[in-house]
């Protein structure tokens, strides 16, 4: 049978393909998946909670909902925004299926074929993969350690007339954990203005902040709503409930709620009202509170062991939030071959190649240190230490 030629640019996920040869191998420490700690799943609550909706209320949370989002959830999910300084009503909410399903979403709204994505170079896999059907061409800006390089970023849009949106994820950005300046975000949003272009800026990891200040959201300073805010409770909460929100104007949130409805007519009506009664009866910021110690206790871990065992020609990011650290590995190097002889010890991550929209850069990994323990963590290091120093 004929498939659509859209098939075709359809690539599987690094991550996962890189997870099937971890999973092969009994007893693997894994630093691929981006997954949070289990230590944080607050089982016991959702089952309480599940119980009192369950006898409470089933008949609802059973029940088809309405496409927009569960009504209290919505509420909630405004006074979050409000916190940041994101002036908002719930008619600027849409609930979502993970914000992953908002990237995607977004590129139906703004792109036609052709047209072209701008993202950070790297950027995050997913919403690499999920630009792909739409048959549009992306462009990676390069980053330093304040963010996209801005002189870059406007040399390519004055010289790409078919941009049609700008996909950022500063805060403790998934590959490399870095964050971007207020400078920096400052400057994207006139450059955007300038030259007409939505930004799409995804914040996943935002609450997971070890040190320094916060820093203002690109949203919290968007005067012309030129600015869509992708939120989620993946990170923070429980990530199989896959529950995510797109802030933006109401004329946005329109558009976005008809592209869902064509989509899957509706998030999960009992995941939502999980997610709400779980805030009525729970403080969800002590939550995040212990997730931040104990990331910040393996990132630290994480970060003294590459310095103290890894070859001084292997450079890394210092995340000052999140859940990755980003690996540069010497000219030549290829971490695919590399994550072969690492399975070998027992050990995995990600080479990062695939986090790049063009081909090349085979001499980056990103280690994730949320999902493993502090002595998988200590273990690990060592033992990736062992195959670099062989190899550099």
């Amino acid at each position: 049978m004929k498939l659509s030629s859209r098939i075709d640019v359809m690539k599987p996920s690094a991550i996962r393909e890189a997870g099937k040869l971890i999973a092969a191998k009994e007893n693997c420490i894994s630093f691929a998946a981006g997954l949070p700690s289990p230590d944080f799943l607050p089982i016991e609550e959702v089952k309480e909670v599940t119980e009192y909706i369950l006898e409470e209320m089933g008949h609802i949370a059973l029940q088809y909902g309405p496409t927009k989002g569960y009504a209290p959830l919505l509420t909630k999910i405004q006074k979050m925004m409000m916190d940041k300084n994101i002036l908002c009503s719930t008619d600027n909410i849409q609930i979502t299926t993970g914000s992953q399903q908002a990237i995607s979403f977004s590129a139906m709204l703004f792109v036609d074929k052709g047209d072209t994505i701008i993202t950070e170079n790297p950027s995050y896999l997913g919403a690499l993969a999920s630009f792909g059907p739409y048959e549009c061409n992306v462009k990676g800006i390069d980053v330093d350690n304040a963010g996209m390089k801005m002189d870059l970023l406007e040399e390519t849009l004055k010289s790409d007339k078919r941009i049609k949106m700008i996909y950022v994820v500063p805060n403790f950005s998934n590959p490399t954990g870095r964050t971007w300046s207020l400078e920096r975000r400052k400057a994207l949003l006139e450059l955007a203005t300038k030259y007409d272009v939505p930004i799409i800026e995804d914040n996943p990891y935002g609450e997971i902040r070890f040190e320094g200040e916060e820093i203002p959201t690109i949203k919290s300073m968007d005067s012309e709503n030129r600015v869509i805010y992708l939120g989620s409770f993946s990170k923070v909460f429980c990530a199989g409930l896959r529950v995510g929100w797109i802030c933006a104007d109401k004329e946005l949130i329109s558009k976005y709620e008809i592209i869902k409805q064509g989509a899957d007519l509706q998030s999960n009506q009992l995941a939502q009202m999980q997610i709400d009664e779980y805030l009525n009866k729970y403080d969800l910021n002590e939550q995040i509170l212990k997730i931040v110690d104990s990331y910040r206790e393996k990132r630290d871990l994480m970060c003294r062991l590459i310095d103290e065992c890894f070859p001084k020609t292997i450079k890394r990011t210092h995340p000052k939030g999140g859940m990755f650290v980003w690996l540069e590995l010497p000219e030549g190097a290829d971490a695919k071959e590399l994550l072969i002889k690492s399975l070998e010890k027992n050990v995995g991550f990600v080479p990062g190649g695939p986090f790049y929209p063009e081909d090349g850069h085979d001499n980056t990994v990103r280690l994730n240190y949320s999902n493993m323990s502090l002595e998988q963590i200590e273990k690990g290091m060592l033992l990736l230490g062992e195959l670099f120093t062989d190899e550099f």
